[in-house]
């Protein structure tokens, strides 16, 4: 406990004041904000105690930095996101505020234990992966650099299901993370804003007008964001959906009333619930009115704010709305948001009464696009039938963007008609759709890829013809994660022994990282590192046993594949691998291998039933593996149940291989393989996504890089990928296969997995047979290098110091200076209770 409790500079002092103040505060909530009797307390009375205690050092920060704001009239910076995936919110204020140790003491010194009540917490869990974690880690960053930023989405009262394995199969529930609260919020009714639904267009002589529809209030929930240790505090503001008042009260004497008051229900249901798909869209009606909702909403508080730039002020002080993209800019989370580019069109065309030309230019300076994927099934689009009937007004003015859009492709093309085709916001065929991906193209100044390979894809590929016509839009931006959260908080140890190598400075300047490589032949260094991740993985192992009743070997190397459950994220080249290993293990049981846990996590979602089926055989060759006793502790296969933000933060740390094993040309970036980075995991993977320049930084014979390049598959595509061919030639492979569809791991049902066996090798897009050789191999030096600790930790080393690059205060220093046109910064503004 001592050793726990000492004061660790990453995580703050603990001043004996501090720790004064704080018991005294924490009683305080407890006894008024909560109106309890100590007698009874519970655990979860505690934990929101201390939520208060921690949130009083917030709101005096939070509303300085907001009259500073107004003070100053920066240009605001607005992120619009469908999802913001922020997990729990008290760890990460207490060690951004630097409260951390002096919270762990106070509560000591009151008989209690500070992990026991952080994990009370619910996951905020409003995101489905990495589109919905990113936003929230940028949001981190962009309060770290002092920008005026502040993050819009749906407070979905039904985050992310929770995943419950039955029987090896994924059963979905609700989840209800608002049930008992939350403590981070507060509503802001006063913000309320009216969005408009169906209807009809009148065309007078005032202009146009949207009439006849129905009205949804959106009511704000605002959550403050700490920057670390810089005393500046940003805003996510969440919406709500609430029905509107009027009833008819004719509805009383015809006994309508009580139907009235039910049917509220319908207009609350778009915030009711997340949708669970991560790279699939489905288009469905009510997805639709959500995307639109966040928007409507957004850009009146967007210009409200804009009109009114003076603290408290209730008059309006800027009427010119030619000047909106000196003071806003507006950065759209994949295409969820796109109806931001019409309805700004709508509101300065129809309400400000601004002409076409002007409107546009406004609007594509303000706006601006980050794509999130090359799938194809993963593209919105919507029926045109659909907008016609919910979105009238903005159906017409996406036509116009268009008419006017392919004018300027035929002045520049004459007579090019394919081009033409392919260009057009409007996907002509049996059904009409609205190609969301060229609406955002077309309406902002910049188009952001989230890896330099990704972005090269991009260019090259999807949206080739845009590139062509429009080349300076196109732009990099390589994603990052906080260092905050995804080291500080979720690995102090490590954090502490680099800190005491090179300073603490790294962890708002990551690029510091760098100096460690001086440390790689250090034998003391060599050591403190391998220690702390021993310890962790002893920690994360009495976890596991607790969940999983199954016995850890923490000496077995810890092998981590954790993401979405989905085709291209090949959960199944992994399962190929444990099989052929099981393989081995049996054909010659006393030869010396290194031992390892398996861990697989991940979602399905709800209606991919191909997911569904691979967690339902990495659960069957768990059940074999972890039983046959002659494979004993060598290896252990786990899927980890319910992958969340929380789960991560403890996975991630006692990694010591990280699995990023898609088919290259499909992962976007990812960012679960910078945490594993970071942490000290080594890297299995394709040359995909961010790996690309993982491996350019930290050196590529530092990671385990196997398996065709985007130009391998490229050409395999032409040529034609043939399965059966691998499966005839590698005998390895003819087994594992053989032993799935035999019903070697599903004994009682033998054809439990034909579905999987008949993709593989028969439709299988993402090639995975084509890697099955070069991933074994790669896997076989793993095991080497595994049984040299040293030499393996010096690699880890490499890794961390090549970590700098993927800091997400990098990435937002690059939205900000080369598509934001904000400037970031690291001074502190005065803390509340110092004179200004």
């Amino acid at each position: 406990c001592a050793e726990k409790r000492k004061q660790i500079s990453v995580r703050g002092l603990a001043g004996v004041e501090n720790v004064a103040d704080l018991k005294t505060n924490f009683n305080r909530h407890l006894h008024f904000t909560l109106v309890k009797d100590r007698n009874v307390s519970t655990k979860r009375d505690y934990y929101f105690a201390l939520a208060h205690t921690v949130r009083d050092h917030l709101v005096g920060r939070w509303i300085r930095t907001q009259q500073h704001y107004y003070e100053t009239d920066p240009k605001r910076v607005y992120y619009l996101s469908l999802e913001f995936y922020m997990g729990r919110t008290l760890q990460n204020t207490m060690v951004n505020l630097a409260l951390e140790n002096a919270c762990d003491e106070a509560l000591y010194q009151l008989g209690l234990d500070m992990e026991e009540l952080q994990d009370i917490e619910e996951d905020a869990g409003l995101g489905n992966g990495g589109l919905g974690r990113l936003a929230a880690c940028f949001l981190d960053s962009m309060a770290s650099l002092g920008l005026a930023a502040y993050g819009y989405g749906i407070r979905y009262e039904f985050g992310i299901f929770n995943q419950k394995i039955v029987n090896g199969w994924q059963i979905e529930e609700a989840d209800d993370w608002l049930r008992y609260g939350n403590p981070w919020e507060k509503a802001r009714p006063e913000y309320m804003r009216p969005v408009h639904f169906y209807g009809r267009v009148e065309h007078t002589a005032d202009g146009v007008k949207w009439v006849d529809t129905q009205v949804v209030l959106a009511l704000p929930y605002d959550t403050p964001v700490p920057g670390y240790r810089n005393n500046i505090v940003n805003t996510m503001r969440l919406w709500s959906a609430k029905a509107p008042c009027e009833f008819n009260l004719k509805d009383f004497n015809v006994g309508g009333y009580i139907q009235a008051v039910l049917d509220r229900n319908l207009a609350e249901n778009i915030s009711r619930v997340l949708y669970p798909n991560d790279n699939f869209f489905e288009g469905k009606e009510l997805r639709l009115k959500q995307e639109y909702f966040v928007v409507a909403a957004t850009l009146q508080d967007i210009i409200r704010r804009f009109k009114a730039s003076k603290f408290g002020s209730t008059e309006v002080v800027r009427m010119d709305l030619t000047k909106l993209p000196d003071k806003v800019a507006i950065q759209l989370n994949d295409t969820h948001p796109a109806l931001a580019i019409p309805e700004l069109m709508r509101i300065l065309v129809d309400e400000e009464k601004l002409t076409w030309e002007a409107a546009w230019d406004i609007t594509v300076r303000t706006c601006a696009y980050t794509n999130h994927t090359v799938l194809p099934e993963a593209l919105e689009r919507w029926p045109v039938d659909l907008f016609q009937n919910l979105l009238p007004r903005h159906l017409q003015i996406i036509y116009e963007i268009n008419r006017r859009h392919l004018e300027r492709i035929s002045s520049l093309y004459p007579d090019d008609h394919d081009r033409l085709r392919r260009m057009s916001l409007i996907e002509e065929g049996e059904q009409k759709k609205i190609n969301m991906a060229h609406l955002c193209i077309v309406g902002s100044h910049a188009v952001n890829g989230v890896a330099r390979i990704h972005s090269d894809i991009i260019k090259n590929t999807v949206f080739k013809d845009f590139y062509d016509m429009d080349p300076q839009k196109f732009q990099n931006k390589t994603n990052g994660i906080t260092p905050r959260r995804w080291l500080v908080m979720c690995n102090p140890g490590l954090a502490e022994v680099i800190a005491e190598r090179i300073g603490e400075d790294y962890i708002r300047d990551l690029g510091q990282l760098k100096k460690l490589l001086k440390f790689v032949d250090d034998d003391a260094f060599i050591r403190d590192v391998a220690k702390i991740k021993q310890e962790n993985k002893m920690k994360f192992a009495v976890h596991l046993e607790e969940h999983y009743k199954v016995k850890i070997n923490p000496n077995s190397m810890f092998d981590i594949q954790v993401k979405r459950i989905h085709e291209y994220k090949r959960q199944l080249l992994n399962c190929l691998h444990i099989i052929t290993f099981y393989n081995r293990i049996k054909k010659e049981p006393n030869k010396s291998w290194t031992p390892r846990t398996i861990m697989i996590g991940g979602k399905a979602a709800p209606g991919y039933h191909m997911a569904k089926s691979i967690i339902r055989l990495i659960t069957a060759i768990g059940e074999v593996v972890n039983n046959d006793p002659v494979v004993g502790d060598r290896l252990k296969v786990i899927f980890l149940e319910n992958y969340r933000v929380t789960l991560a933060e403890k996975a991630i740390p006692a990694a010591d291989l990280s699995e990023q094993i898609s088919t290259a040309g499909t992962e976007a970036s990812g960012t679960g393989n910078m945490k594993f980075m970071l942490n000290g995991a080594l890297t299995i993977g394709t040359m995909d996504g961010a790996n690309v320049e993982m491996a350019e930084e930290a050196g590529e014979e530092n990671l385990f890089i196997f398996g065709m390049r985007v130009d391998d598959v490229e050409a395999m595509d032409k040529k034609g990928y043939d399965a059966v061919e691998y499966y005839n030639r590698i005998p390895e492979l003819k087994q594992a296969m053989d032993q799935i569809s035999g019903g070697f791991f599903s004994p009682s049902q033998p054809d439990l997995f034909k579905d999987i066996v008949n993709m593989l090798m028969h439709h299988d897009r993402f090639k995975v047979f084509a890697d099955y050789e070069e991933y074994i191999k790669c896997q076989e030096k793993v095991s080497a290098l595994y049984k040299n600790p040293k030499e393996w930790t010096k690699k880890v080393i490499h890794n961390i110091g090549g970590c700098g690059k993927f800091s997400s205060d990098r990435t937002i220093s690059q939205y900000a200076r080369e598509i934001w046109g904000v400037e970031p910064s690291l001074e502190k503004i005065a803390a509340p209770d110092d004179p200004r």
